[in-house]
């Protein structure tokens, strides 16, 4: 069975990376060879030259040339040396599910591509690493299974090892630092420091690391060679692209289209509402207003005239019934919950930008002070993370001007948040709360001097807190041991108060209201203190 999470597949144009798809749920090995053959091998020089003639680019998101990189690793390795491919399946984007439709529906145009690219650089190894549930790993680990059968039975089909390996899914599980961690058996996020996998990457090995879709589009371009494979598209962008359209669309949908569609008949297509704009390439993308779809063309130059990248693939139209500027609020929050937490503005600024968000949404504070945390934020984090975050913010406020304003002048715009923008729908990782006991705290202040990025002090010197995520626990513990009146305890927000994991929850595990984070479907984000002081203490009569 095909997971909600994979949507259906559209084309426009003529079928290559979804060829057969229409009559079968997944091609197996049989029906994967009947539509495209038997890979021949190439040499390294070949594809460089494929590569090179249709200017290939990765599609995970940053769109680099294909041919500098199988160059890159090739001049890393050496004579008698050893690399390592690595498909990079890890798809933490939520708004994206191109790839996890790739490896449940057509797995073995992927590993076509990878065991081209490994055999051309005399790979040790192809290693698939997926985070796109069991039904996507299960997928790829069957159809490792047929070709290592078809090569029993005489077959050529394993001529290089492929290994597949599932990692934890999130948001940053598939920057390429973080992917080659989890892979070497790390805790899974970028490293804080740049480090190319083309010369370091699995088993410190040089690594050709690319998205799923990318090693789908070297097997084509393999099986027809540059002159087919340019026959549609641009002139500057040939061949196919796949596209995830979900939010406002009335039919969400994994669409293959040739480069120069234009964005609104991709949209038509999906009967998408377009209501307050268009989110392309993901949570750390831009908005397009409604006017500016009519004449966005599908492709890197195109989507750049219209003030935005493309990445992955992703669109997503808003729709009329929610609230824009809580919507994007929201996103703000779950990003500023999936950092990594390793540098100062991913622990304290993209928090600070999400609580300054939902306040806006409230009617309160200013885009004024968004935008200066914003600029506290940019180009000073260990990863591009809280780069992405904050072009998708500043974005997201040019976009809903008339919508901010309407907040800031009645409190509310009328309309519910209700979800529109894709989350994920996972276990909730453990979260924490600060609690004190009043008839102890003395208002030292200490609990703030130590945690200031979730402790406030009111103006007699009492504190109020905010959810504490998982990753800052170690922190949090030293503040309740150190507070010198013993009267701050530390207890499990996400589970039974105990420590324990908790349910299930749409979105981030992080169930913050003012501190940052919104329930889908919620309308506004309540004001609330979790474990603020009572009024006669504020008043500053409690010892």
């Amino acid at each position: 069975m095909i997971p909600a999470r994979v949507p259906r597949v559209l084309r426009m144009g003529p079928a290559r990376l979804t060829a057969g798809l229409d009559h079968c749920r997944r091609l197996d090995l049989p029906a994967h060879r009947t539509l495209h053959g038997v890979v021949e091998p190439r040499t390294l020089d070949e594809l460089i030259s494929y590569a090179n003639e249709v200017d290939m680019r990765g599609r995970g998101g940053a769109a680099f040339p294909f041919a500098r990189k199988l160059r890159a690793v090739a001049d890393a390795v050496g004579p008698g040396g050893e690399c390592v491919i690595l498909v990079n399946g890890a798809e933490g984007e939520p708004a994206s599910s191109k790839d996890a439709m790739l490896l449940t529906r057509n797995p073995h145009l992927v590993l076509d591509g990878a065991v081209l690219a490994a055999e051309a650089l005399g790979a040790r190894e192809v290693v698939l690493a997926t985070a796109g549930g069991e039904v996507a790993e299960a997928s790829v680990a069957a159809a490792v299974a047929e070709r290592r059968a078809a090569n029993v039975s005489g077959g050529a089909e394993s001529r290089v090892p492929i290994r597949v390996v599932g990692i934890k899914e999130r948001f940053i599980s598939g920057e390429g630092g973080a992917l080659v961690n989890a892979v070497n058996g790390e805790m899974g996020i970028p490293p804080g420091r740049k480090r190319r996998a083309a010369t370091s990457g699995v088993d410190g090995l040089p690594t050709l690391l690319s998205n799923t879709e990318t090693y789908a589009q070297l097997a084509l371009l393999a099986e027809y060679g540059p002159q087919k494979y340019a026959e549609v598209g641009t002139g500057k962008e040939p061949g196919t692209i796949l596209l995830t359209v979900s939010g406002g669309a009335a039919h969400g949908a994994v669409i293959e289209t040739p480069t120069g569609t234009m964005l609104a008949d991709v949209l038509d297509l999906c009967e998408a509402d377009l209501g307050d704009g268009v989110l392309i390439g993901g949570y750390h993308g831009a908005w397009v207003s409604a006017e500016a779809v009519q004449t966005a063309v599908i492709s890197r130059e195109g989507m750049k005239a219209a003030g935005a990248t493309l990445g992955a693939g992703i669109i997503v139209p808003l729709g009329e019934s929610t609230c824009s500027l809580g919507e994007a609020a929201r996103v703000a929050s779950y990003l500023a919950a999936e950092s990594a937490g390793q540098c100062g503005p991913c622990r304290l600024g993209l928090p600070d930008v999400a609580r300054l968000m939902c306040d806006l949404v409230e009617g309160k504070g200013s885009v004024d002070a968004i935008r200066r945390s914003v600029r506290l934020v940019e180009r000073r984090g260990a990863c591009f993370h809280p780069d992405g975050t904050a072009k998708f913010v500043l974005s997201a406020l040019d976009a809903f001007e008339t919508e901010i304003a309407i907040h800031l002048e009645h409190g509310s715009c009328g309309r519910p948040v209700r979800g529109v923008l894709p989350m994920p729908e996972r276990e909730a990782e453990i979260a924490y709360r600060l609690e004190v006991d009043w008839s102890r705290c003395q208002g030292h202040g200490l609990c703030a001097h130590l945690l200031p990025e979730f402790v406030d002090l009111d103006d007699y010197g009492f504190p109020s807190f905010r959810s504490v995520p998982g990753w800052m626990a170690k922190e949090a513990r030293r503040a309740v041991e150190m507070c010198p009146a013993l009267a701050l305890r530390l207890a499990s927000s996400s589970g039974d108060g105990h420590g324990g994991p908790g349910p299930k929850t749409s979105g981030s595990p992080l169930r913050l209201v003012k501190d940052g984070m919104m329930k889908a479907g919620s309308s506004v984000p309540r004001l609330t203190r979790v474990g603020a002081a009572p009024s006669v203490r504020a008043r500053g009569t409690a010892g």
